[in-house]
């Protein structure tokens, strides 16, 4: 039987594979390092993390230096715990006010602290461009956070202020485009708002003066277009910033385009 050495626990998988855990202790915190196959690969990883913990020469940017079995993730949660006496289980990175978060060595989001508590238990993931967490099972768009929809393109229901794609934080975010259906739109030097339904195409559902107004008359024209026999799953929109008679008043004052109103699929084209 082989001698355990320091840091290291034996281990067998449910098909009888030995593999080995590395550990350790720091100020009291019990640290996980990882599953590795070897009990050298797990003794080399206890001995790295408990260099990095004392080594404050030792950076983030170190790691691409640094021939060792630690994951980049845990790296960057020896790292933060080691300069801000925080150990956080995702790859975090605390600055005063903000802190940093690692998908990868090149790959660094920025967000405000509140968010702290949130993605310190939900791991961000990438694919196809798009960063969601899991929650409760399901896949959740970071983006809906900031009320921004699954389906929103920078550049036109949202933008980053100061050009900079990666800086989540709250004053960096601003939604030009909050509702299903209604984009911004700049006449004469004056933000108007328009409302389109998908039916078999896109068909106009009028210009507005102001967001809600837009985001009513696309609820409106659902309810027209349902009445029609339109069968499709329309999403309308939830709007809580106004009273319920408030809504009433501007839903029957709302004038919506006629092909709507009277939408048959055998007599109007979307609109081009």
């Amino acid at each position: 039987m082989d001698k355990r050495l320091p840091g290291v626990y034996p281990a067998t998988k449910k098909d009888g594979t030995a593999y080995y855990r590395a550990s350790l202790t720091h100020n009291r915190k019990h640290i996980s390092l990882g599953s590795f196959s070897s009990m050298e690969e797990a003794h080399t990883a206890y001995l790295d993390a408990d260099n990095l913990l004392r080594n404050s020469t030792l950076t983030i940017e170190e790691y691409k230096k640094e021939n060792t079995p630690l994951s980049f993730e845990k790296w960057v949660c020896l790292v933060n715990l080691r300069d801000n006496r925080i150990y956080i289980h995702t790859p975090i990175y605390l600055r005063p006010n903000f802190f940093y978060y690692y998908l990868s060595k090149k790959d660094v989001l920025k967000f405000d602290i509140d968010d702290l508590f949130y993605y310190s238990s939900h791991k961000i993931m990438k694919r196809n461009g798009h960063l969601f967490v899991s929650d409760y099972g399901m896949q959740i768009n970071i983006l809906n956070r900031y009320g921004i929809k699954n389906y929103g393109v920078n550049g036109k229901d949202y933008h980053f202020i100061n050009g900079d794609s990666t800086d989540f934080r709250y004053e960096n975010i601003e939604i030009i485009n909050r509702f299903f259906g209604v984009s911004r739109i700049e006449e004469n030097d004056k933000f108007l708002y328009r409302a389109k339904l998908h039916i078999n195409g896109d068909f106009l559902v009028g210009t507005y003066e102001s967001e809600i107004e837009a985001a009513i008359a696309y609820n409106k024209a659902i309810d027209y277009a349902k009445k029609a026999g339109v069968n499709k799953n329309f999403t309308p929109n939830f709007i809580d910033s106004i009273s319920a008679s408030m809504y009433a008043d501007i839903y029957s004052s709302l004038k919506i385009s006629k092909k709507i109103e009277h939408y048959d699929k055998n007599l109007y084209e979307p609109d081009t």
